[in-house]
């Protein structure tokens, strides 16, 4: 059979990939499940492994979070969006606020929701879609949040 360590390490990555939001846990699960191969070995990890599985196997799928990965990547790759918005960039160091820097930036925990509508990527990435939620398991939640989010007259149009 293959090695544990091999297992463990695609269950990880499957917890990601192929599942992403729709379970948020399964990433917890599967390292769970890696950190036991690795901290109670064989055979007695083969049960983390076994539970790790069947958690992956039945949990709803997307690979929402990927895609949006591979998109932001590509533009990277693109050179588009290298430029740290002004409002984001340290103003406590000297000679950084003649900058500019931080000027306008609104600190998200002073907010009664937890979270501003501000500008977080550069002007030529503003406007880009890079996660998009599908109907399944936990993105749906995260669906109505991004919906309501968008509906409030303080959020604007907030993108992912």
């Amino acid at each position: 059979g293959e090695d544990a360590r091999f297992i463990a390490r695609r269950l990880v990555i499957l917890a990601s990939e192929d599942i992403g939001m729709a379970d948020p846990m399964a990433l917890v699960v599967a390292n769970a499940a890696a950190h036991a191969v690795e901290f109670v070995g064989l055979p007695e990890a083969g049960h983390n492994l076994a539970q790790a599985v069947v958690h992956l196997a039945t949990a709803p799928k997307s690979n929402r979070t990927a895609r949006g990965w591979w998109a932001a990547i590509a533009d990277v790759k693109a050179g588009k969006g290298r430029e740290v918005p002004i409002h984001l960039r340290d103003g406590h160091y000297k000679g950084a606020k003649s900058l500019g820097h931080g000027k306008g930036y609104a600190y998200p925990h002073d907010e009664p929701a937890g979270w501003v509508a501000q500008q977080y990527r550069p002007d030529e990435v503003a406007d880009a879609v890079y996660y998009e939620p599908s109907a399944h398991g936990f993105e749906a939640e995260v669906a109505q949040l991004l919906e309501a989010r968008r509906g409030d007259s303080l959020a604007g149009d907030e993108r992912i």
